[in-house]
């Protein structure tokens, strides 16, 4: 049996009811679709969201995702008439919905993929926590953003505070959480949350226009940097350093430096598989395997 992990590429393509999925060759774009309610995240479109990114997740195909909503708006954040209704649940599924909607950021924020959000209108709550996820976000200047859930005697769970804090710092964090303002998309370029705004005709092109130039670049060198960079943050200083270092010594293997004069010449494998007592790894387990074992 092979013990290749199978890769989702020639796999078929989930179907989705609230959620656009357009396959544009190496770009995947994703459009929230339930625009009648600002594209608010319902149980089943978070449903979705999360096997689309999962799916991304297993597929070697795409390099670029773009993350946008439907009918001038990004997203209103989690669906508070279910919430109302009661279709969370206990407090105990509460916490196992949010936990879920953690693993969604969480799975989104490491694909190794480069991820745009396409931000127009209002980006609130869950919508903005979803874009804290994404590498890029270019904003249109019509778009509104915020942490609303404070009006409504809730609170974030999954970035709100804990993404927005590593991104934006606790004071900041506080500012938006506590006072619940809506915000213009200038104010998300001054404090670090989005890249770039750009009047709204030119949020399509400006998003191409991104998505072609890190299409040029090399695909290995965008996954190692992404990894490391976001590795990297939640680190010390010198166990980030560390990782800088490896990351350094595995792009000059990729390149094709890989020959270091006192590794192993042969994979332990290979001598595993064959049983070959004679190999250099026979005879370093030989040598190991009763040492100090008294």
């Amino acid at each position: 049996m092979s013990t290749t992990p199978k890769q989702t590429s020639d796999a078929p393509m989930p179907v989705f009811e609230h959620l656009l999925f357009e396959d544009q060759g190496k770009i995947a774009r994703l459009t929230l679709n339930r625009p009648a309610v600002t594209n608010a995240l319902s149980i089943a479109l978070s449903k979705e969201f999360a096997t689309a990114v999962e799916y991304l997740r297993d597929c070697d195909r795409f390099k670029i995702v773009v993350i946008t909503g439907a009918g001038g708006n990004f997203c209103a954040g989690d669906d508070l008439t279910e919430m109302a209704a009661g279709a969370w649940g206990s407090a105990a599924h509460v916490v196992r919905r949010v936990r879920f909607y953690q693993h969604m950021a969480n799975t989104l924020e490491e694909l190794d993929k480069i991820t745009i959000a396409a931000v127009d209108g209002y980006c609130v709550g869950g919508g903005l926590e979803i874009t804290m996820a994404c590498d890029f976000v270019i904003c249109t200047e019509r778009a509104r953003w915020g942490m609303p859930e404070v009006d409504w005697g809730i609170t974030p769970g999954w970035g709100g505070t804990t993404r927005m804090a590593r991104l934006i710092g606790r004071r900041m964090t506080k500012e938006i959480n506590l006072l619940g303002s809506l915000h213009p998309a200038s104010r998300g370029v001054e404090l670090g949350l989005f890249n770039r705004v750009v009047p709204v005709d030119q949020l399509e092109t400006e998003t191409s226009r991104l998505a072609d130039l890190l299409l040029l670049k090399n695909q290995q060198g965008l996954r190692q940097l992404k990894f490391v960079i976001n590795k990297g943050v939640e680190a010390d200083l010198y166990t980030a350093q560390g990782f800088e270092a490896v990351q350094a010594g595995f792009t000059s293997a990729t390149l094709g430096f890989w020959q270091i004069g006192d590794s192993d010449s042969s994979h332990g494998w290979e001598q595993f598989k064959s049983k070959d007592p004679l190999g250099a790894i026979g005879e370093r387990r030989k040598a190991s395997r009763d040492f100090w074992v008294d």
